[in-house]
């Protein structure tokens, strides 16, 4: 494999197989990813999504298949209207089932925290993220007022209005962005100019950002929007182009009209990746700001499967299949 594409893929997928077009049940959600854990290709995966509101549930299908495992599993909690009940589900679990010493890897800071608790050396689990929705300036920073320092929250933020506002909340801030990237419908899908002003708007904010649901493809394409028969077709985002439309994004290289054309882009030979750096039409990224852009600003998309990216990615002859 190219040097710059294992930079790009090196924990890029936050596995959320309880959610839509997946829906697993909670048990067979925990088998998957602790299958994908113990593959081949685990380097590429990050998180487990799962709601707060659902984490003794979690614990229950999981703790079996976690605690024999030589690293904890890091989970990235859903928080809704609760906040507070929430936090302390988040808190009980923490206290339960957290290893006492872990350096928590939150998606690119350099520091690490420590979570105490209960749990042994290896296996266990920690939620070290929480995902929520803030459509006001206020609720957004009431609840970074209320964050407790050991977590990192992403806050999802609506695109199909302009969120340069939120977005300029959150600069400065530990607070990170999130914006949704499509869905099991043709219209939960942004089009390419709300993608691009999002990246944007982060990238002048210096805020760091994830992307979650319709990124199951490296490269822009139709694709069926669930795994019915029946299910509808819609244009999706690529992972390869949001990815290093941001990356350019972070490193200055792109203009709004350029970074739509990035997005658009359909084309894998369009993006090539060597063992220096990767070459995106006629902008070229190094590997050192490649890898800087992943650790400090596009740090990884939610998607209910592993598998599809990594079978894409292999019928490209990008990724091994042994």
């Amino acid at each position: 494999m190219k040097k710059s594409l294992e930079m790009l893929l090196e924990g890029i997928v936050d596995y959320a197989g309880l959610f839509p077009p997946a829906n697993l049940d909670m048990e067979a959600a925990a088998r998957e990813y602790g299958s994908q854990r113990a593959s081949a290709d685990e380097w590429m995966l990050a998180r487990f999504i799962v709601p707060a509101g659902r984490l003794v549930e979690f614990a229950q299908a999981a703790e079996s298949l976690w605690e024999h495992d030589d690293e904890p599993w890091l989970i990235s909690a859903l928080v809704g209207e609760d906040f507070a009940g929430d936090l302390g589900a988040i808190a009980e679990f923490n206290d339960q089932h957290a290893p006492s010493l872990l350096e928590l890897a939150d998606g690119g800071d350099d520091s690490g925290a420590e979570a105490e608790g209960e749990g042994g050396e290896g296996g266990g689990a920690v939620v070290d993220t929480i995902e929520l929705r803030a459509t006001t300036t206020g609720k957004l920073e009431g609840i970074l007022r209320k964050l407790p320092e050991e977590l990192t929250a992403y806050f999802e933020l609506p695109w199909a209005e302009d969120p340069r506002g939120l977005i300029a909340a959150l600069a400065g801030s530990p607070g990170r962005a999130k914006i949704r990237t499509g869905g099991v419908t043709p219209e939960l899908i942004p089009r390419v100019s709300d993608v691009a002003r999002f990246i944007l708007a982060c990238a002048a904010g210096g805020v760091p950002f994830k992307a979650t649901a319709g990124l199951h493809h490296p490269i822009r394409a139709e694709h069926a929007l669930a795994y019915e028969p029946d299910a509808p077709r819609a244009t999706m985002h690529g992972f390869f182009n949001v990815f290093l439309a941001a990356a350019l994004a972070h490193t200055a290289l792109i203009d709004a009209e350029e970074i739509q054309a990035v997005l658009s882009e359909t084309d894998v030979k369009k993006f090539q990746f060597d063992d220096s750096g990767v070459t995106v039409g006629e902008r070229r990224l190094t590997n050192e700001q490649l890898a800087r852009a992943r650790e400090t600003f596009v740090i990884s998309y939610g998607s209910c499967s592993f598998a599809e990216p990594v079978e894409d990615l292999q019928a490209l002859g990008m990724l091994s299949n042994e």
